[in-house]
């Protein structure tokens, strides 16, 4: 469970890092400036790596 839990600590922070640098690409940058928001996909990224580094880190520090 520790090997799983670590592997999903890991996927958790790549998703985090992978949507931040989505967030700075020239199409996200146009539609923040247009609609407000952020792009779905970059949320979508944001919260699947809070999600899997939350469940990883549970299955980590579990006995």
């Amino acid at each position: 469970m520790k090997v799983i839990g670590l592997a999903l600590v890991v996927l958790g922070v790549g998703l985090a890092i992978w949507g931040y640098q989505l967030s700075d690409s020239l199409t996200s940058e146009v539609s923040e400036a247009v609609t407000g928001a952020e792009p779905d996909r970059v949320m979508q990224y944001y919260i699947g790596g809070a999600i899997s580094f939350v469940v990883g880190l549970f299955l980590f520090l579990k006995n």
